[in-house]
């Protein structure tokens, strides 16, 4: 299975919010916002302060979707 985070980047232009603004205030770096973007993984603890900072579920900011190797 892969991570898709999709879904936190269509979130963010519902809200108006900026990449770095999530940054800000979820108190991460550029570098996260860099492995989101790549769909590559990030902890827990980022998916936690992402889902504070917009009061939301994780499942709504991001999907498991099949790999193609598999």
């Amino acid at each position: 299975m892969v991570v898709r985070y999709n879904k936190l980047f269509k979130l963010l232009i519902d809200r108006k919010m900026s990449n770095a603004e999530l940054a800000i205030k979820a108190g991460f770096s550029a570098n996260i916002i860099t492995r989101l973007k790549r769909d590559k993984y990030i902890s827990l603890d980022s998916i936690e302060k992402i889902c504070n900072v917009l009061e939301c579920k994780v499942d709504d900011i991001l999907e498991f979707v099949p790999d193609k190797d598999e």
